[in-house]
């Protein structure tokens, strides 16, 4: 089984003995309720790195005060068990008390990018991403840290937090990891009736569709216009938002003519709220 590290001293206790050496550290962040596409992640690390570290944590400061933290699905044995299967060397479980001790008052302010997409419907929501991950930055004081691009938006904050902040960890993106009806691995989607799971597979029917015609539109508009009736098809479908942003920075999109783009969404079916993306060029 892996090595639990409760405390932020037994982190650093433990990854310390790696750094004198030399050795690379591995680190997924992660707030549990594991599946195979976190398992990849850290099956990629563990090729990469001499030591590979998940860690567990719900992160309050993420959720707004009506989204699901109680809710959020928590299985550690379950969790445990997955980790020690790819070969995982550590799993940093701290409390609340840990990351966010009396008095804590210090947020990481990520700009412009955290309050569109997603940002904009959950708002403060990137705010608490980039805070914790950059505390588990510095804690685990790992080399390289995977993130899965299902979550695409928060791969690229990511990605520019540690460029603006001089943060001297090597962010890796991984592809989504899909069922085999093509939906997307989440621990939401425990979430999901059985009707409403067969009809959250639109989805990526949906991303397909604007990727096979992407060519066939000059506008953006007409595109999402376009995917967004292909969603409407299942009834039980709200939709939060369908756009196309440019791949690198998700800056706005004026014209399809050149460039390189990606169309994200996030749709909600019954209790569970999902996104995915797809680059269409």
């Amino acid at each position: 089984m892996p090595k639990i590290l409760k405390t932020i001293s037994d982190v650093r206790d433990f990854t310390s003995l790696y750094s004198l050496i030399n050795r690379r550290i591995g680190f997924v962040p992660t707030m549990g309720a594991l599946h195979e596409g976190h398992l990849e992640l850290g099956k990629k690390a563990r090729n990469e790195c001499d030591c590979l570290i998940y860690s567990i944590f719900v992160n309050p400061i993420q959720f707004g005060p009506k989204e699901d933290l109680d809710k959020y699905p928590r299985d550690i044995k379950d969790d445990l068990e997955k980790l020690d299967s790819i070969g995982t060397d550590a799993v940093f479980i701290p409390d609340n008390s840990a990351m966010y001790p009396n008095g804590f008052n210090s947020f990481v302010d990520i700009g412009e990018i955290g309050n569109i997409l997603c940002g904009k419907s959950r708002p403060g929501h990137f705010r608490g991403v980039a805070t914790v991950v950059t505390k588990l930055f510095n804690i685990v004081c790992c080399d390289q840290a995977y993130f899965g691009k299902k979550d695409y938006q928060q791969y690229i904050i990511i990605k520019k937090m540690v460029r603006d902040l001089n943060i001297p960890v090597e962010i890796i993106g991984a592809d989504t990891v899909r069922e085999k009806d093509g939906l997307a691995m989440s621990s939401r989607n425990a979430y999901l009736s059985k009707e409403e799971r067969i009809s959250a597979t639109v989805l990526y029917k949906a991303l397909n569709y604007a990727k096979d015609n992407f060519l066939n539109f000059e506008s953006k508009d007409g595109l999402i216009s376009k995917t967004i009736e292909f969603i409407k098809r299942e009834k039980s479908a709200n939709i939060d938002y369908v756009e196309i942003r440019n791949t690198a920075d998700l800056s706005d999109v004026q014209s399809l003519k050149k460039g390189k783009f990606v169309l994200l969404l996030a749709v909600r079916f019954g209790n569970a709220r999902l996104i995915d993306n797809i680059a269409l060029n």
